[in-house]
């Protein structure tokens, strides 16, 4: 039994792995997208008496943004920072995914000693929960990396030239604590934002999987693509996506300008970002007065657009690629 749980323990991390590779090789140009419309503390729509002219370029739109980063930084500007990106998702989702299998796994256990009936949601909420902090507290340093790399431009608005660089500067100038600046809005975000994501997506896919086989029976498989293998996983990872990251994403705001204070801060491509030193709450409060409302939500359309195809991708390929390993482990076996 031993052995089978070590195995499928091993099969978790690499599925887990290799969905935040692919994932997020497809989603790096939005990723950056949004993180320059969250460092963005003005837009077009602002009086000009409002705006600070000097503050580096003022995006409007998701589109747009694109654009402006491709005629100044060429298509790879699209691409900034996606080297600790990768190493992020690639054991970000390794972890999480592990997480919350043994969160899961310990909650059934629990239940099963007290001799009391499962709660599905709950279970989901909290396994969900404590597999986001987990995973977020083990490879904080990579985020901020990353979110450091697509805030900055090029040449004389270039702040860090390589990753290792980057790495001797910020423990150079900062200290350890500089690599995990944020981390506490980060464990306040991702706690409610997965365990609501999982909740949301472990009651999302019996009802897809229903369509999908409705879908088959009816004989119009033609509308999920031939086969709709996987289709089911993918449209549950979107919904539940969409519904967390929204709930959420004041904090996740906070956090992108949080990594970004210190002693490089005026150096990124927004030179105007104010100062962030009091906490999460403090935060939030200078965010509304000065920018109201719409000023938390910067940016949350291309979140949106970047957290359903991801969430999409990265479910499609953990459970296919954990069908196929755990397929190829029975057939060892036998």
């Amino acid at each position: 039994m031993s052995g089978k749980t070590e195995r499928l323990q091993d099969e978790v991390v690499i599925a887990g792995g290799t969905a935040g590779l692919i994932a997020r090789f497809f989603v790096a140009p939005l990723d950056v997208v949004k993180i320059r419309l969250q460092l963005q503390t003005h837009s077009l729509s602002d009086p000009l008496s409002q705006r600070n002219i000097n503050g580096g370029p003022i995006y409007k739109g998701t589109l747009r943004t694109m654009r402006h980063i491709v005629r100044h930084e060429g298509i790879t500007g699209l691409w900034k920072g996606n080297v600790p990106a990768e190493l992020l998702y690639v054991c970000y989702s390794a972890t999480q995914f592990t997480a919350y299998r043994a969160a899961t796994v310990s909650l059934a256990q629990i239940h099963d000693a007290l001799g009391i009936p499962a709660t599905p949601p709950l279970d989901s909420f909290v396994a969900g929960a404590s597999a986001g902090a987990a995973a977020t507290a083990a490879t904080y340093p990579l985020d901020l990396l990353r979110t450091r790399f697509a805030a900055q431009g090029n040449d004389a608005d270039r702040v860090y030239t390589s990753l290792r660089g980057a790495v001797r500067d910020i423990a150079r100038d900062e200290g350890a604590t500089g690599f995990f600046r944020g981390l506490g809005p980060a464990l306040i975000q991702i706690a409610p934002y997965m365990g609501a994501f999982f909740t949301f997506y472990e009651g999302l896919k019996p009802i897809t999987n229903r369509i999908q086989n409705d879908v088959f029976r009816s004989g119009k498989s033609e509308l999920l693509g031939g086969n709709g293998l996987g289709t089911a996983d993918a449209a549950a990872g979107i919904m539940a996506a969409v519904m967390a990251k929204t709930f959420v994403f004041p904090l996740d705001l906070v956090r992108k300008r949080i990594q970004v204070q210190g002693p490089t801060r005026s150096r990124y491509v927004h030179k105007n970002i104010p100062v962030y030193d009091r906490g999460v709450a403090r935060a939030l409060a200078t965010i509304l007065r000065t920018e109201g409302v719409r000023g938390l939500y910067r940016g949350l359309i291309v979140s949106l657009f970047k957290a359903a195809p991801a969430n999409a991708i990265t479910m499609w390929t953990y459970e296919r690629v954990l069908h196929v390993l755990t397929h190829m482990d029975a057939e060892a076996v036998v």
